[in-house]
């Protein structure tokens, strides 16, 4: 990706989008980005609505841009992730990579900021954040499932791609988060890790309770992805469900 705006760019947009005369010799890329940036806050009045213009005309460079607003506005990170991101969403993985690279210890709140702008790339957002950050997993599970529970299914699925090996410590931050996404939960992992059933199930029972009926959904949804009930007992056992509670589970299941 391009790392310097050129001249044209930088002297053409305004607060109203009208073109200025282009300068014949660009200036130094850094010095020029700073000044142009400082000018569309000013006349914008608002960091956020700079950014969100600069990144609506000239996506090419957004990392430039978004690199240099972070160095020039750090306490307002949150708002310029979520003004770049509102501008361009296919640019969603590359502003929360710079934002991440740039403020690692932010890691959650930028999370949290590019999927209020545009959930519907919340894949991106946090394989990005998990693969640049692994040690902010729990985190990043946490803000992404209570930020947006209804896509439980699609944060569990794309944390586990860039982190196979922390399945059971992903299901159990998920489903602590917000209990009731446990079945959507189970659903989505069942299909995507077959081979690692026994993990799924066991955990989801972990962390789930009798009394809200999370597991009777949980129970569902293994049954129906083919798991005999043989075989769900030995998962509920090794889950913490006493052998009393799973047969009034299975008998409530059956009812139904």
């Amino acid at each position: 990706m391009k790392r310097v705006l050129c001249t044209t760019a930088l002297l053409c947009l305004s607060l109203t989008g009208q073109v200025f005369a282009e300068a014949p010799q660009p200036l130094p890329a850094d010095d020029k980005t700073i000044d142009f940036i400082e000018k569309q806050v000013e006349q914008n009045m608002s960091v956020g609505r700079a950014i969100k213009a600069i990144v609506s005309h000239y996506p090419q460079d957004v990392e430039i841009v978004i690199s240099t607003a972070l160095a020039l506005y750090p306490d307002q990170y949150r708002e310029i992730v979520h003004a770049a991101i509102s501008a361009q969403p296919a640019l969603t993985e590359d502003v929360v990579s710079i934002a991440i690279e740039t403020y690692p210890q932010h890691c959650a709140k930028i999370v949290e900021a590019a999927i209020n702008a545009e959930p519907s790339y919340i894949d991106f957002v946090v394989n990005t954040a998990t693969h640049a950050t692994p040690e902010e997993l729990q985190d990043i599970v946490r803000i992404a499932v209570v930020t947006e529970p209804n896509s439980a299914d699609t944060i569990v699925r794309s944390v586990a791609e860039a982190q196979p090996n922390r399945l059971a410590e992903i299901i159990t931050t998920a489903i602590s988060a917000v209990p009731l996404v446990g079945e959507y939960i189970v659903e989505a992992l069942l299909v995507s890790y077959p081979q690692s059933t026994e993990t799924v199930i066991t955990t989801a029972f972990k962390e789930s309770s009798v009394e809200d009926n999370s597991l009777l959904r949980i129970l569902a949804a293994a049954r129906g992805a083919g798991i005999k009930d043989d075989v769900l007992k030995v998962y509920a056992h090794n889950g913490g469900i006493t052998d009393e509670d799973f047969a009034s589970l299975m008998a409530k299941l059956d009812d139904q």
